[in-house]
């Protein structure tokens, strides 16, 4: 059996965050965008929305060409981190209008389909055993790598945004690097079969794979949007609550990035209980967080903070979670195909949500947006039913 260098994980982790650091690098910068482009406050969620259409494309572009299977997935991922972090930098040398920004974001969503699922496809080429854990990592990874451009931007409050854009695509690109020249092929790695549209009607047959599946689309109603909108939250509870200092960028870094320790601490505990148990709490805990966000809102910072950040943990825990489930569940010929359809409808769905959202921001206070999200959760558990009771 071949042996695993031990640097393996933790370049795939690093280089992970860095390339899904490009996710969120132009909400970072969204006051200093408006100014420069003369765009509303109300783009945070086209913006959002452009990435997350790139994605979608991209990931049933990779899929249905087998783009990693047909090239080295680690050539893939460098040749993705690098063309990603050109057209995130171009956002600052050659966006003027907001149309020219969101075909950017759009490109640069179509990079990250080569870089969040096919990380996960290198990973899978060195873990056989461990997976479940291992796939935990990389998606805590991803969180943190899509908070960063806050952290950045909230450690240096008086960086030019041109520098924070060019300090995250250097980071993008240095960790396809780092993939490429440090992460060769595993002994595990096999090739897939061709995508295939008629996985989708397993996922309506197949019981499991259903609960699990339609289990995630209510999970991602409330993920993404909670990503787009806590930076909001955030100024707004300042400003109502007369804090001047409050960093706000720093914040939403913080908050996102416990997403890490749920994924990562979910995956740990999921090999004594189940993926299916530990998808359930956090999904439940997040709905609840949905509900009482209005009165945390009104709080004191002591209590509102500690909320968000426990917020920001289950949110997105129960995710490697979900994908665990459907690969245990589908046929092993179409799971591919099938995670590949669960990711795009997923996505998808995030669309949705995040305008919907964004419209109702010119009706409602933004302490009472979030309850709308209370859907996806609780949807999501009363389809997660079924296979908790297959587990049980």
């Amino acid at each position: 059996m071949a042996t695993r260098p031990s640097r393996i994980l933790p370049i795939i982790i690093i280089a992970e965050f860095a390339g899904t650091s490009l996710w969120f690098a132009s909400n970072a910068v969204l006051p200093d965008l408006q100014q420069h482009l003369s765009i509303s406050s109300h783009s945070v969620g086209i913006m959002t929305s452009a990435v997350q259409f790139g994605f979608i494309l991209g990931t049933l572009g990779f899929a249905y060409f087998v783009l990693a299977d047909r090239f080295s997935p680690r050539v893939v991922f460098f040749l993705c981190s690098t063309f990603g972090a050109l057209f995130n930098l171009s956002v600052y040398l050659f966006a003027k209008n907001l149309e020219s920004l969101l075909l950017l974001r759009f490109l640069t969503g179509i990079c990250l389909a080569g870089i969040y699922p096919v990380g996960m496809k290198i990973a899978s080429g060195w873990y056989r055993e461990g997976l479940g854990s291992a796939l935990g990592f990389l998606v805590g990874a991803l969180v943190v790598g899509s908070a960063f451009p806050h952290l950045l931007k909230g450690l240096g409050e008086n960086l030019s945004w041109g520098s924070v854009m060019l300090a995250i695509s250097t980071t993008a690109a240095t960790g396809g690097f780092l993939m490429l020249l440090f992460v060769p092929d595993g002994p595990h790695l096999r090739k897939r079969t061709p995508f295939s549209s008629t996985a989708l009607a397993i996922i309506f047959k197949s019981k499991d794979v259903r609960s699990a599946t339609f289990a995630y689309f209510g999970h991602m109603w409330e993920l993404y949007t909670f990503y787009t909108f806590v930076p909001l939250l955030l100024s707004q509870y300042a400003i109502q609550n007369h804090h001047q200092s409050f960093n706000v960028s720093g914040w939403s870094f913080a908050i996102i990035a416990a997403g890490g320790i749920g994924c990562a601490g979910g995956g740990l505990v999921s090999q004594r209980t189940g993926s299916a148990w530990v998808a359930w709490a956090q999904l439940f805990s997040s709905g609840i967080c949905c509900v009482l966000s209005p009165l945390l809102f009104h709080g004191p910072l002591e209590l509102f903070l500690p909320f968000l950040l426990f917020w920001g943990t289950v949110v997105v825990g129960d995710s490697p979670q979900f994908s665990a489930l459907v690969a245990r569940y589908a046929p092993q010929e179409f799971v591919g195909s099938a995670l590949t359809i669960m990711n795009s409808i997923g996505f998808a769905i995030t669309i949705v949500s995040i305008q919907l959202i964004s419209s109702l921001t010119n009706l409602l206070d933004i302490q009472y947006l979030f309850p709308v999200l209370t859907i996806g959760p609780g949807l999501g558990l009363l389809w997660l039913r079924p296979v908790l009771k297959s587990t049980a």
